[in-house]
Parts: structure tokens; sequence; C-alpha cells
């Protein structure tokens, strides 16, 4: 009796000697996004989808006996706000970013997360230079401008022959980024906009704006910004009897531009990956927003994926360290996650990316190109 207990205490000394010292503790991955200011439903999605992915993780067991553990940080979208905590991040040693949100705050935070060897993959930036500063340890789980501009600026083209079309941003990284990707595919195929222009967010009356499109005759907008810009836009045409086609991208998929727009509103269209709701890999994830009573618009499912690609590439590596890590997720094999399977590149972008056309109608929006 006493020799097997020793037997048995020397294979459990094993057993915790085999684990390696990075299993230890609890994986922290800290999301990181507007969870403040005019864009805060993107940093809600972003929260929500994070914390869904650790609960279904957790619940099977965790990374190799880890626990993951979901931390929040708010950037409000602002540069030096993500900066800021991109270095807050560094000083608490985690290890991985699931952020930042917009593009604007993702390419500046990337610098100091790649000089510190942390990986960042973001749910939803989508500005190129993220990825084409070559930095090993930044990723998106998320497709570009250039391939969103690629997708709708032929089919507007098609859409709507021998309408006038303008293009108008918010200066931002992302807003002129995907308006620039836009022109420059219609440029590419012989058409051309009557008006590039940005215009300054946060304001109040686009009514200059509204009269100088109007006089152009302009019948489509493509808008490249945010939904507090847009829905005030349209809400301001439409109050002076002007009704030019919306167009925009998928920054529009969340029912706050409803709330701004009000019925003006009708008939806007922007693109957006293919639905993760319709993805059979979904149902888990579905089944517990339904629970919470909770819509996983937008990029709510992105940032689930985002955590399941992280611990995906842990288990493949079998290491925590963030440039092992990407380079296994790098390796050309398939990632499973709530979208369905996921290639990335060796630039840390994901591979062939798909969008739909989506249309508001009475407060919800749909597919259109199904």
């Amino acid at each position: 009796m006493r020799k097997s207990l020793v037997l048995s205490l020397a294979g459990l000394a094993l057993s915790v000697v085999a684990q390696p010292s990075w299993a230890a503790d609890d994986l922290t991955i800290t999301v990181v996004g507007p969870m403040t200011g005019p864009v805060a439903t993107v940093g809600e999605q972003q929260k929500r989808g994070a914390e869904a992915a650790a609960a279904l993780i957790n619940e099977a067991g965790g990374v190799n006996g880890r626990k993951v553990k979901i931390a929040i940080e708010d950037d409000v979208c602002d540069p030096k706000q993500a900066v800021a905590v991109a270095n807050r991040i560094v000083a608490d040693g985690v290890k991985f970013v699931a952020g930042h949100a917009c593009s604007g705050a993702s390419i500046p935070a990337a610098d100091v997360y790649a000089e510190n060897n942390i990986l960042m993959m973001s749910p939803s930036s989508s500005n190129p230079v993220l990825t084409e500063k070559g930095y090993s340890t930044v990723m998106r789980l998320y497709g570009r401008d250039d391939a969103q501009g690629a997708f709708i600026a032929p089919w507007m083209v098609e859409h709507f022959k021998g309408k006038k079309i303008a293009i108008m941003h918010d200066k931002s990284a992302y807003g002129q980024g995907l308006a620039t990707a836009v022109q420059t595919t219609l440029h590419s195929i012989g058409a051309k906009e009557v008006l590039f222009d940005g215009l300054n967010a946060g304001e109040k009356d686009y009514g200059g704006i509204v009269e100088k499109l109007k006089s152009l005759g302009v019948d489509v907008l493509y808008f490249g910004g945010y939904h507090p810009e847009a829905g005030l836009i349209r809400r301001q045409a439409v109050e002076r009897g002007y009704n030019p086609t919306l167009v925009m991208g998928d920054s529009l998929a969340t029912a706050d531009f409803w709330a701004i727009s009000g019925p003006a509103g009708e008939g806007t269209l922007f693109t957006f990956p293919t639905s993760p709701l319709r993805s059979p890999s979904a149902t888990k994830a579905l089944e517990q927003f339904k629970a919470q009573n909770y819509e996983p618009e937008g990029f709510t499912l992105f940032s689930y994926a985002v955590v399941q690609a992280i611990v995906e590439g842990i288990k493949r590596a079998g290491s925590d360290d963030p440039s092992d890590v990407a380079a296994a997720l790098k390796n050309g094999q398939p990632v499973d996650t709530v979208l369905g399977p996921i290639v990335f590149d060796e630039k840390g972008d994901i591979k062939d990316p798909k969008y739909d056309i989506n249309q508001w109608h009475d407060g919800k929006y749909t597919a259109i190109n199904q």
C-alpha cells in the first residue's frame, strides 16, 4: 500500500513538472476598442463577442488547462488614446490583444505592440497600412479596404449607369482609406466621380455639404466614415427634398444608424462581410447570445473569432510566445472559427474575403445579393 502511494505521488510530481512554465496562470486577452464615444456600439460588440468566446472555451477546459481571461480597454477610436492604452498593456505584461477596432487607432498602436512582441489581431480595422508595415505579430481577422473597394465600385457602376457618383470621407484612416479604395477601383474601370472631398466628423449640421451635392446633381453618394455622420447627412438631405442614394462600408452595421437617420435612412446601402450569422459554425455562439437576449450584429462574431484564433495559435505553437503563435496561425492551415474556416496569409490578412451588399429598410438591414 505504501509503495503504491509513493508511485502515485511520483506520477503526480512528473505530471506537474511536465506542464510548461507558461501554462501556470490564466491567459489574458485584452479587448481594445471604443467602449465610449460616438461609435461605442462597436466596442460593445467587441466586448460581447470576446467574452462569449472565452466562456465557451473555458467551458471546454480552456487552453492547456488555463482559463481565458478577457480584459477591457477603451481607446475611444482615438490615435493618442490607442497608443496610451498600448503602452499600458505592455506595462501589464499582456501578450495578446483582440483589437483595436478603428484603423486610426490600430495603426499607431501596432507600432507599440510590434516593438514589444505582443500579438495584436483586429476584428474590424480595414486600412491596408495596418499589415503593410510588415510586423510579424500584427494581424487582422477582417477584409481590407482594397478588397471592399474592389467589390463595391464595379457594382455601383453597373447598378447606377448614367448616374452621377460623388465620394466623400470623414478624414479618418478608416473612412479616407475606404473612400480612396473605391475611387481607385472606379478609375481602373474607366469611371469617374464628380466630387471627392472630406468633411469634419462630429459636426451637427451638414446642410452645406448637402447643398453642394444637390447643386452638382449627385445621384449616388459613397461615404467613407461612420454612422453618426451618415445618419445626419441622410436626414438633412431628405429634409431639403433631396434624396440621393447613400452607399457606405461596413461601419453601418449598427442599429444606431437608423436611430439617427430615422425613416430618411430607407434604402441606404452598405457592404459587409458575408453574414457570419448564416455560417453553420455560428450555431453555438448564436445560442449563447440568444440566452443573453443579445443580437450579435456588426463585429460581434468577428471579435468572437479573434479570441478563437488566438487560442488555436497557442495550441498549435505549444507556446504562448506571440511570435510563435503568429507564425503558427500563418502556416497556411485553416483556423476553425465561428465564421467558418479562416486562412491567414504571410502578412497576417485573411485570404479571399467575401462581401454582401446590405440595404436598410424599416429600421433593419438585410443582404440583397444572397
